[in-house]
């Protein structure tokens, strides 16, 4: 079987889904690979480096994709309306792997079943116990909480940790984290070690020992409702309008206080919930800084903006855009990763084919369309 690795065309997107060591483990498998020229430049891996693991590197996608039995990808295939049609290169039976960002792009999905594509989203893997190394949401997550924190660092006029020196003594900056999901936690964690005096919230009272475990305080409303504050995939639930106030008196008082806020809070499917508005930030201090992980989809902060850094009310406010692709080459390299593991798991070696069991709740959760239709529970009324 043939897997294809075609360039990220969409913009600023610089990862890539197969690294010249995951070549090897393909090929260990018993797949062949090929990568069209130039697809890891962006994550600092050249086509060098994928001939020496084996791959064959091909000129164009439409050559790439023509035969390949599965095409692994970062982001979406572009469609018809868009400046290449990668959809209409993949064969009928192909295996589409990668992000696919169905809800935002329901049309798509229609698509991969029209060309009989069995196309699966890995957004969608379940947060059980053995999906685990197939999680790609927390391997990039992870990396864009690291890496919001250091852009709060660029953009802050201050140092972050205290300096005791012969002209006088540097307080700590106070850094707030919002939402203390993976990418929270690791903003938490990077945070302490650069020396900040850190505290988080979270709706979710499950994480409290977690984020006071990173030495930092734990902010949040506690009443009955947090007990239910939960979905079983441990993503957090949308609160009752009554929370969403009392929670946000309690974090207006603590913003006050802060020099640098990181929101982290997203909710599946949905706009993100707004967790820091004007009147919040007209209360911080001069020179603070706010990093919307959420821009994206809609952002924490009433004020961000897309791919701007922008000042409002003497406050930087970022939002940046792909935080994970900032730091392409190890988020390449996680994410290929977990992408190896999960093919690995529903590959049969004695067959050399993919086998689908839809008693697994793994695949289930993860497949959109298969064999000319749509089979996922949340768009098969879209079809």
């Amino acid at each position: 079987m043939k897997i294809a690795l075609p360039k990220e065309r969409r913009p600023y997107e610089y990862r890539v889904a197969v690294t010249p060591d995951m070549v090897k483990k393909y090929q260990a498998l018993g797949f062949s690979v090929a990568i069209e020229a130039g697809a890891g430049k962006d994550a600092m891996f050249s086509d060098e480096m994928y001939k020496a693991a084996g791959a064959s590197i091909v000129p164009d996608a439409a050559e790439l994709l023509k035969d390949a039995n599965i095409v692994l990808k970062v982001q979406r295939p572009m469609n018809d309306t868009e400046s290449i049609d990668e959809i209409s290169m993949l064969k009928s039976g192909a295996i589409l792997i990668g992000m696919l960002n169905p809800y935002n792009s329901r049309k798509d999905i229609e698509k991969y079943a029209e060309a009989s594509i069995t196309a699966m989203t890995m957004e969608f893997m379940p947060r059980i116990t053995r999906a685990q190394e197939m999680d790609v949401l927390s391997s990039q997550s992870n990396l864009a909480g690291y890496k919001a924190v250091l852009d709060a660092a660029e953009h802050f006029g201050k140092v972050i940790p205290m300096m005791m020196t012969a002209a006088g003594t540097i307080v700590p900056a106070r850094i707030f984290v919002m939402g203390a999901g993976v990418a929270g936690l690791q903003a938490i964690a990077t945070a302490r070690r650069l020396g900040a005096v850190v505290s988080a919230t979270d709706v979710r009272p499950s994480v409290k020992e977690q984020v006071e475990s990173l030495g930092a305080a734990f902010v949040m409303v506690e009443n009955e409702e947090t007990k239910e504050a939960e979905t079983s995939g441990g993503y957090a639930k949308e609160m009752s309008e009554g929370y969403k106030i009392a929670q946000a008196q309690l974090i207006a008082e603590t913003i006050k206080k802060q020099d640098i806020i990181i929101c982290t809070a997203l909710i599946p499917g949905r706009a993100a919930p707004i967790l820091v508005n004007e009147e919040m930030v007209k209360t911080m201090k001069p020179g603070s800084v706010i990093v919307d992980l959420a821009v994206e989809q809609g952002g924490n902060c009433a004020l961000s903006e897309v791919g701007q850094v922008v000042e409002a009310h003497g406050v930087k406010i970022v939002g940046h855009r792909n935080m994970p692709s900032r730091v392409p080459t190890d988020a390449s390299a996680l994410y290929a990763r977990n992408l190896y593991n999960f093919i690995a798991a529903i590959f049969d070696k004695e067959t050399g084919k993919i086998v689908l069991d839809w008693n697994d709740e793994i695949i289930r959760e993860v497949t959109l369309t298969h064999q000319g239709s749509i089979v996922h529970s949340k768009f098969v009324s879209a079809g």
